[in-house]
């Protein structure tokens, strides 16, 4: 008679036992979902500080990704370690998980004034928030493995992960930043893993055991957590404090950057990402250098185009010209050239400029939007940040110069903030040879803005011969006159032109020269 085998159930994994599977499943799967979320937007607020604190570098946040990305694998190298309940070792993980990540931001934001060593801090924190992520999934994996043939648990289980980094990487830039700020987001994902420990502790029966400790240290989190979200706002109020001068009127966190306006008795101060953009004291210097030697030569000039500048200052020197019948002017940011129209402060600064009937504003992607429209303009300014990133580096390429030619009418003129030719020569001249790369006659030029020190320009053409004379100045301008373009045209030898490669889309050598040029100078 032959014998019948006998399938025999394999054991639970401990701290496991006898809930139904399909409840099990879809807390745990759920516990998935949310812990990938967490754990991807913890990269993301580590990433996006230190370029706010740091410098907005694509060096930060490509060494913040792969330092944490490596914790992450220590972390599930050791999830071999952990035995016994595993349900209570998750519920331990992710208190701890949500502690740690949870108070990322408002720890690094308020030591930044603090210590010296704040690289060593950061990246610290950084190791061990990715350790802890990285423990999770093998874990849960564990947890679940009798549950699920081998096949289905990978496919479940990473499916679940890989959809809540999805979520992450859309929520993060246009709802959680913008909304809440990085304090608030990191103190929510920390909440959030713990409100799955909770979850956990008491959807599972066999957690009675050791329910009691750990309700105490659930609840002390979550308190704790709570706090530090209804005290965001003064936490970053205190840490701006510390970081700016004078006294923070305004700060916000857009999609894009981190908006602060300071103020003292003589001057307002903008501030993105913690870089100074202007002081109302001299920006006319800067503004009308960029503006007024370009327009004095296109007497007939109709229709200009202006990049960037959602400040509305260079728009400001442009209605001086009333022969000029549309501005147009590009900004990405929505959240600047808002505040610029609605501020009043800022709206007697820029003169109302941007809500002046010739103005129309539209915020979009400049390359993109260069690259899509079909007008010509008679003047283009571009009033960029400088190019510390590719993100920005891209709008100084020579594909980007090229598009920006095919917009630029007979005749008409275009002109490049070019940061300063003293502290960045190889970047100021970077930019020049680009623009000479994709077609340009070119005309360097600087002055002296307080705030900055010596900064630069590229005024650029296309066969046209520029005439300094050929149209007057508008009347009440604080520093440009004829006398001071003749000038702003004389480079010293320290200043003088130097060979450099040509800024591309495939090298970005412009953020390379950008970075070592300003590296000595940056906090």
């Amino acid at each position: 008679m032959d014998r019948v085998p006998v399938r025999r159930k394999r054991r639970p994994a401990p701290g496991l036992a006898t809930a139904p599977t399909d409840y099990r499943s879809a807390l745990l799967l759920g516990s998935v979902f949310v812990i990938a979320t967490c754990g991807l937007i913890y990269e993301l607020i580590a990433g996006t500080l230190a370029s706010y604190l740091l410098g907005d570098s694509v060096m930060q946040f490509s060494t913040i990704i792969g330092a944490y990305l490596f914790s992450m694998g220590i972390g599930s190298w050791l999830s071999r370690y952990l035995g016994g309940s595993l349900l209570r070792w998750f519920i331990r993980l992710e208190i701890l998980v949500g502690l740690v990540g949870g108070f990322s931001a408002p720890l690094l934001f308020v030591l930044f004034e603090y210590v010296v060593s704040f690289r060593l801090i950061l990246y610290a924190l950084v190791g061990l928030t990715g350790v802890l992520v990285g423990l999770e999934i093998p874990l849960l994996m564990r947890i679940l493995e009798n549950r699920f043939e081998f096949k289905d648990l990978v496919s479940r289980v990473f499916t679940f992960d890989y959809i809540g980094a999805l979520l992450a990487s859309l929520v993060f830039p246009l709802v959680l930043v913008p909304q809440l700020g990085l304090i608030r987001t990191s103190l929510l994902c920390g909440a959030l893993n713990v409100v799955v420990a909770g979850v956990a502790l008491y959807r599972f029966p066999e957690t009675r055991p050791f329910r009691r400790g750990l309700t105490g240290a659930l609840v002390a989190s979550l308190l704790a957590l709570g706090v530090g979200f209804g005290y965001a706002e003064r936490i970053q109020t205190y840490t701006e404090g510390m970081a700016f001068q004078d006294q923070v009127i305004y700060s916000k966190s857009t999609t894009y950057q981190r908006l602060v306006l300071t103020k003292n008795q003589r001057e307002l101060r903008l501030f993105l990402n913690g870089n100074l953009q202007f002081s109302s004291l001299d920006e006319y210097r800067y503004h009308e250098a960029l503006v007024h030697p370009a327009m004095q030569a296109l007497p007939r000039a109709r229709q200009v185009l202006v990049l960037g500048g959602g400040d509305g200052l260079a728009v400001r020197e442009l209605l001086k010209y009333p022969q000029l019948q549309r501005i147009r002017l590009v900004d990405l940011d929505a959240g600047m050239t808002r505040l610029f129209q609605r501020n009043e402060m800022l709206l007697a600064l820029n003169h109302r400029a941007l809500l002046h009937p010739k103005v129309q504003v539209i915020n979009g992607d400049a390359y993109q939007w260069v690259r899509q429209d079909t007008s010509r303009y008679d003047c283009i300014v571009v009033d960029f940040p400088d190019p510390g990133n590719y993100s920005i580096g891209k709008l100084y390429s020579a594909a980007f110069y090229r598009a920006l030619e095919q917009r630029l009418a007979p005749g008409g003129w275009v002109v490049v903030q070019s940061t300063s030719p003293y502290v960045a020569r190889r970047s100021f001249w970077c930019v020049a040879h680009t623009l000479q790369a994709a077609g340009f006659t070119t005309l360097p030029y600087h002055c002296y803005v307080p705030s900055f020190g010596e900064w630069g320009f590229v005024l650029a053409g296309r066969n046209a011969h520029w005439r300094p004379d050929a149209g007057p100045l508008p009347a009440g301008l604080r520093y440009v006159t004829p006398a001071t373009i003749r000038d702003m045209r004389f480079f010293p030898p320290d200043m003088s032109e130097i060979p450099t490669d040509i800024n591309q889309l495939n090298n970005q050598a412009l953020v390379r020269y950008f970075e070592d040029d300003w590296g000595p100078y940056v906090h």
